[in-house]
């Protein structure tokens, strides 16, 4: 295993930091936006699979009792 004095990794380190391609405001303003949409729609989604569910056991539990 290769050894690196402190010099050497913070300048690596550095280096590999500059490579990095931050988000733009616009960017990172409409990606929260669609994670909350698509969280909505999801919330919707098995609410509604939790009502029909409800609904269709309801109904088979009502046949026999």
């Amino acid at each position: 295993m290769a050894t690196l004095n402190p010099v050497q990794f913070i300048q690596q380190v550095r280096a590999e930091v500059s490579k990095v391609v931050w988000p733009t405001r616009r960017e990172v303003l409409l990606t929260t936006v669609m994670v909350f949409i698509m969280a909505a729609l999801t919330a919707v989604f098995f609410a509604l699979v939790d009502v029909v569910i409800r609904f269709g056991l309801q109904n088979l539990l009502g046949m026999f009792g």
